[in-house]
């Protein structure tokens, strides 16, 4: 017994590790888990993009200043013998000095011209202080804005003082001339770089720094004192452009080894090469290659410019060296700033790191400003070590036998480096130091498809990868590989072009300016490329052309549209929706491409994607279509018939069951709205006056008094939790009065196309009470309006519409409008509520305007801005009749709003800040918060008592009234489609990862959900005898209607009226409640648990056809709305449906009012079946949020809850496939009164039960008409379940009593009492449950309480 205890009471308990989960569990499908149900509709930040030079420099001129003074050394340095002679690779003493500092000069211009042949070169060779004025003078003044370099050589002169003076000398040299590096620096300006190349010449760079700030002050002092010379002058650029390279610190000298040269430090920068071999070859190391000597190293062959000779090969393998040591040390703006700015100062810098590592070998430390960290220890010195090493070992049989050439192996270990990094390394790690040699790479051939798969590959990393990449400078090497002809590089170039481009979309200007987009216009256009890499080009060409005008003229002429359209029927999904996106785009505001799609019927082409099973791909056709429609050029009646039939297919939509196409829906209307806006008004003005004139009784104001809810205002009743969806759902603001039509009308539903008529789009569809922004209040249309507009309109005059009129079109139109405005999704209606209310600022404007009104035929506005900063056009007032004699219309401002005849705030209850939502919805007999300001006989256009005076005062302020609609209104579903191919493509989902978290917790559950199944299955086999153990009880905040067990944790939803509260059953805690966000006149009729194995998802349904699911309900996290929309277009919410179930006996015995909304879940096939008061039964597949099916029957009937009074019917819905028809099976009819509920047995020979309020339990066969056992239960009957397990059900009566039966009809209990000393009676039973597995049955009573009985006494 105490086994049996542990059972019943203890689901959860820890999880032995023998136990396997159930394998149906992971092969279950999970019902809206996909991205567009967990992510915000938006795109990704966009990261700031730093790697495009917006200042690229260029050195243009070069000032070589030698100070040599041959044959006479300086007087302050003692030189060794033998000592270092080499200038420029020449020993000066080997010819006439004249003619040696001549030759030196001129080798030194050819050094650098090897860097920068196209510079203008300057020399100066032992000058005055005139001669180097007039030098930099002059190359400033050619110079302009760029750069200029100085490069100084002190080798003949005195050392740098420490005032910041270097020696030249005088005319007769005679004398040392000291200049001032303050000169020097006004003389040569900004930007330049200066080279200096002689000891102690880190005492020049402190110099030029202190005189740089000096400048600085000076100038700060000028700007304040006008009479300060410097006021006057021009301001000198600012120095901190200068770059400078000094061959030591200040207090070095230079090397003076005569195996090296005397200018080392500018053979490290010119020559880098040829002095990085001799000093590889004075290195120890050298000695381990045989027979390479100083005298050989000259004879290496090839040129530095040929990377497939050996001197080339080194050049290219030291350019990828010393470019990966500064991107792997450098800050990434001065590695920007030095390494790909200028092409010459990029080289300067590289060779720089050879100099900072030879030098520093010899005691010697070179000096940069900008400062950089020290480089001469880096690991990738050791592969260039290695490199030279094998190119050295092979020079003395290549030029004594003429062997080949064997070409280093660095660059192909590198890649694998780079690929072991790829494939090795954790999630969260250092860049790979690699990069920079990938881009080297890509200029060979040999290695270079290798390297763009490895590229490839880096890039899907994610947008940081990209941006790495981007830094690194690999963009002018995939755009000129563009170029490239062969076919095997077209998947990997597609790939990196589309990480580029979903990162950094303005690479769109570079493409087309190369012809770039013909690459990809090729890739689309190949029948042989897979549907994978033809999505990536169009993706590509949608960028190209998403709002450039040149991309778009140039794709057109690319017969981009004549492509994409041969593409719309691809299987694969993604490229679908990436063709009519690439269509959406290439004719917004592009007329010529939006005729070119006329010519080619490209509208009627993507009509077919409309009804496609993606829902993204839906929401792209809608899109395209409406920027179709949204052109804002000229129409003619051709165009015009065009924008109709377009806008009457994209109507088909609105009843779509996901809310990213609705909302895209609402986008594409408001674009027609924006170019027939006199149209609208129109219509609008003739629907407002409708509903000034014709009075429709609402709903909540004709509650029978018997039908009055008890009123929920109590100090003990708790705040709802705030709601919180990712959708930002303002469950703050008023209810509102959303009244919803008792017309028998509905959206034509039962199959086939939809027919539009004035009369069949009316539809009562939920209007939220979360609708709208916070600031409504300023609406020129409340809710409680447009409701009533809805359901006014169908059976008003309006219906002398009908016709042939254009009118006709935008009539139907404003009806959608006034549909989705209405839509559940807060998002949707939000969007709707703008179009509409921009529209009803238009009409108003255009009533209160007597020019206008004499002027007003409907006529396209021209001007395709902001709806509500442009009034309707009319032919001789465009745009300017508010402001013409007469009076301007009223503007809603945030201090006054004559036009809802200054509606106040609702009050704050007990001097309280305002909640994030009312803690408890109004009482449902008396008035909605708003309702006294809005009188049923309120004429639309009443000003108030000040209306004249606000009108007055707003007439000159054309931007004084709400900006309700932009014209570039936009759901963002582009950009977040974009970020598809920003996120990574190639890494396995980590719900495929067996080592994740995520796969780690799904098996847990699924153990639990095995347990919880396995040993509720052992005590339902032994048999229940008794189900009275009171194991759980409580006060819901509100009186329950609907129970709903979750089947597998010890969490229990009870739904009231319009919130949902969850309870720990096990523990006796509240978890969670929140508002569902239905109409006040409406309740939640129906729950059920989406996904409960594994991510649960709450499911409800209420009385007005509207269906919403929540995720993150009963834990610490806010509720979210996964989506929302409309099962049952057709439901009226009725006036017994306002009551509590307390009432239900008594209007069944009268005959009145239906059972709401009933839903009926199958998790193995997605599918969601949906019926109540309605004569249909609605499929809707979950997996492609789509009407399967709907079933049409003469009767009226629910899944559940059959309610054709005496009689129900079984119909085949359970286990339906997409393709097959419902069919009538068999109709029952022996009970004498309501049928309270119908339950299919799961078993193999499982009857039909049904039940009625007279308590008469009916069992049927499925083949037979006839009951095969009946037994009388209990009288008043309102409630009833039957455990889908045990051979149980319970039935619960208005009678304050719950009987629970066997299936022989035995009475195993008979609860009439809550457990305790002095318990009190049971109130009358509104809903009661059975667990799913356990023996529990939860029970609501009118008392608001919520208890749940077991079958046996909980341990204590």
């Amino acid at each position: 017994m105490k086994m049996d205890l542990e059972l019943v009471h203890s689901p959860a308990l820890g999880l032995a590790e023998e136990e396997v989960a159930d394998k149906d569990d992971w092969n279950l499908p999970l019902a809206f888990m996909k991205k567009r149900h967990s992510e915000k509709i938006e795109g990704s930040k966009a990261l700031a993009q730093s790697w495009r030079m917006k200042d690229r420099m260029k050195t243009v001129s070069v000032a070589l200043v030698l100070c040599l003074n041959v044959g006479v050394d300086p007087p302050d340095v003692v030189k060794t013998s033998p000592c270092a002679r080499l200038e420029c690779w020449i020993d000066p003493l080997s010819m006439s000095p004249q003619k040696a500092l001549e030759t030196i000069g001129a080798n030194l211009q050819k050094q650098y011209e090897n860097w920068q042949p196209r510079a203008r070169y300057k020399q100066s060779l032992d000058p005055t202080v005139d001669e180097v004025k007039k030098l930099c003078t002059s190359l400033r003044r050619n110079a302009k804005e760029e750069r200029v370099l100085f490069h100084y050589n002190g080798h003949g002169v005195p050392r740098p003082t420490v005032n910041g003076e270097i020696w030249v000398f005088n005319k007769n040299y005679t004398q040392y001339i000291p200049l001032s590096i303050y000169d020097l620096q006004t003389w040569m300006g900004s930007p330049s770089i200066f080279v200096y190349d002689c000891s102690n010449a880190g005492i020049i760079v402190k110099s030029f720094k202190q005189f740089a700030l000096q400048r600085e002050q000076e100038l700060e002092v000028a700007a304040i004192n006008p009479n300060h010379p410097l006021a006057q002058m021009p301001l000198p650029p600012s120095m901190k452009n200068c770059i400078q390279l000094a061959a030591c610190e200040a207090l070095e000298l230079l090397p003076m080894n005569p195996d090296l040269p005397a200018d080392l430090f500018t053979s490290c920068l010119t020559t880098p090469i040829k002095i990085a071999l001799r000093w590889f070859c004075m290195q120890k190391s050298a000695k381990l290659v045989p027979g390479v000597t100083l005298d050989l190293i000259e004879k290496i062959p090839g040129r530095l410019n040929d990377r497939r000779t050996p001197l080339g090969e080194l050049n290219w393998i030291f350019t990828a060296i010393t470019d990966t040591i500064a991107w792997n040390v450098l800050p990434r703006d001065l590695f920007q700033k030095l390494f790909r700015q200028d092409l010459l100062v990029a080289s300067l810098f590289r060779n720089f790191l050879l100099a900072e590592r030879i030098m520093r070998s010899y005691n010697c430390t070179p000096v940069s400003s900008p400062r950089l960290p020290p480089t001469y220890m880096h690991a990738m010195w050791q592969a260039w070590d290695l490199a030279v090493d094998i190119c050295l070992s092979q020079l003395p049989t290549i030029i004594e036998e003429g062997t080949a050439f064997r070409h280093s192996p660095f660059f192909a270990e590198q890649l694998t480096a780079f690929q072991v990094w790829l494939t090795m390394g954790v999630e969260n790690r250092n860049p790979p130091e690699q990069l920079p040699i990938v881009l080297q790479v890509l200029l060979s051939q040999v290695h270079r498809l290798r390297a763009l798969d490895l590229l490839g590959r880096f890039l899907d990393l994610g947008p940081w990868a990209v941006s790495l990449a981007l830094s690194v400078g690999i963009f002018p090497y995939v755009l000129k590989l563009l170029q490239s002809s062969a076919r095997e590089l077209r998947p990997l170039l597609v790939f990196i072009w589309a990480k580029i481009l979903a990162v950094d979309s303005s690479c769109q200007a570079d493409l087309v300016k190369d012809n770039g987009h013909k690459y990809f216009l090729s890739v689309l256009a190949d029948p042989y490329m897979p549907a994978e890499h033809r999505t990536m080009a169009v993706f590509i060409l949608a960028v190209i052309v998403n709002s450039y005008t040149t991309g778009q003229e140039a794709c057109l002429q690319g017969n981009l549209i004549s492509i994409c359209l041969e593409q719309l029927s691809d299987p694969h999904p993604l490229l679908r929706q990436w063709v009519a996106i690439c269509l959406g785009r290439i004719w917004q505001n592009f007329d010529s491409a939006r005729w070119c799609g006329v010519r080619d019927s490209a509208h009627e082409k993507v009509y077919s994607l409309l009804s496609d099973p993606i829902a993204e791909v839906r929401c792209a056709a809608v899109f395209a279509l409406g920027t179709f429609v949204g052109n804002s050029a000229e129409r003619t009646d051709h165009s015009t018939t065009i924008d109709h039939n377009v806008a009457m297919m994209l109507a088909q939509l609105i009843n779509d069951g996901s809310p990213v196409v609705r909302k895209e829906l609402v986008v594409a209307l408001s674009h027609l709205v924006v170019q027939y806006e006199s149209n609208f008004c129109t219509v609008a003005l003739q629907f407002m006056e409708e509903e000034k004139n014709y009075a429709i009784p609402s709903p909540a104001n004709t509650l029978e008094p018997g039908n009055l809810t008890p009123v929920r205002d109590s100090p003990a009743i708790p705040r709802l939790r705030s709601v919180n969806s990712y959708t930002n759902i303002r469950a703050a603001t008023t209810v509102r009065n959303l009244n919803k039509s008792l017309q028998n009308l509905n959206l034509n539903e039962e199959g086939g196309p939809l027919a539009f008529s004035p009369g069949n789009l009316s539809t009562s569809s939920s209007a939220s009470s979360t609708l709208g922004s916070p600031d409504n209040d300023e609406y020129i249309l409340s809710f409680e309006t447009v409701d009533k507009m809805r359901r006014v309109s169908s059976y008003s005059s309006l219906n002398s519409l009908i016709g042939v009129s254009f009118n006709s079109v935008y009539t139907q139109i404003w009806r959608v409008l006034l549909h989705l405005a209405a839509d559940p999704f807060p998002e949707v209606s939000d969007l709707a509520m703008k179009v509409l209310n921009s529209i009803a600022y238009k009409a108003l404007s255009l009533s209160l305007s007597p020019q206008a009104t004499m002027n007003a035929r409907p006529q396209r506005i021209l001007d395709s801005g902001s709806l509500t900063q442009s009034a309707p056009a009319s032919p001789t007032s465009k745009g300017t009749h508010i402001h013409q004699a007469g009076g301007s219309p009223p503007m809603p401002s945030a201090s006054s709003s004559s036009l809802t005849n200054e509606v106040p705030k609702p009050p704050v209850r007990g001097g309280e800040q305002a909640p994030a939502r009312p803690p408890y919805t109004p009482t449902l007999g008396g008035q909605a918060p708003h309702s006294h300001q809005f009188p049923r006989t309120r004429k639309m256009f009443d000003k108030g008592p000040s209306g004249s005076e606000q009108a007055g005062d707003d007439a000159d302020d054309p931007g004084g009234h709400k900006a309700y609609m932009n014209a570039n209104l936009s759901t963002g579903l582009c950009d977040w489609s974009a970020k598809y191919f920003a996120q990574p493509v190639m890494k396995m989902p980590e719900e495929c990862d067996a080592e994740s978290q995520v796969l780690k917790e799904r098996e847990w559950r699924f153990l639990r959900n095995n347990r919880v199944r396995r040993q509720s299955q052992q005590i339902t086999q032994r048999g229940v005898t008794r189900l009275d153990d009171q194991i759980f009880i409580n006060r819901n905040p509100g009186v329950p209607s609907v129970v709903k067990f979750h089947p597998f944790n010890a969490c229990i939803a009870v739904a009231d009226k319009d919130s949902i509260c969850f309870w720990d059953w096990e523990k006796g805690e509240r978890l969670d409640y929140f508002y569902n966000g239905n109409p006040r006149y409406t309740r939640v009729t129906a729950m059920e648990y989406l996904n409960g194995h594994d991510c649960s998802l709450l499911l409800t349904a209420t009385d007005d056809g509207a269906l919403r699911i929540w995720k993150n309900f009963a834990d610490q996290r806010n509720p979210e709305m996964v989506t929302a929309w409309q099962g049952l277009s057709d439901m009226l919410p009725t006036t017994r449906g306002l009551a509590r179930r307390v009432s239900i006996y008594l209007d069944r015995t009268k005959g009145q009012g239906g059972a709401g909304m009933v839903v009926d879940w199958e998790q193995e096939t997605g599918l969601l079946m949906a019926s109540g008061d309605v004569r249909v039964i609605r499929i809707w597949d979950t997996e492609r949020e789509m009407k399967v099916q709907s079933s049409t029957l003469q009767e009226t009937l629910s899944l559940q809850t059959p309610v054709d009074r005496h009689s129900f019917r079984w119909t085949n819905v359970d286990h339906i496939s997409p393709l097959c028809v419902p069919s009538r099976v068999m109709t029952y009819r022996e009970h004498t009164s309501w049928v309270v509920k119908a339950h299919l047995q799961k078993q193999t020979d499982g009857n039909v039960i049904s039940v009625s309020v007279d308590g008469d339990v009916r069992f049927f066969e499925l083949r037979s008409p006839d009951s095969v056992n009946v037994l009388q239960t209990v009288k008043g009957l309102t409630a009833l379940d039957i455990h889908p397990q045990a051979n149980l059900f319970a039935c619960g009566s208005m009678n304050q009593f719950i009987a629970v039966y066997n299936a022989n009809g035995d009475v195993i209990s008979n609860i009439k009492y809550y457990d305790g000393f002095m318990g009190q009676r049971i109130g009358a039973i509104s809903c009661l449950a059975f667990h799913p597995h356990w023996p529990h049955l939860a029970v609501g009573s009118n008392d608001y309480y919520m208890s749940i009985y077991s079958a046996e006494k909980r341990l204590r």
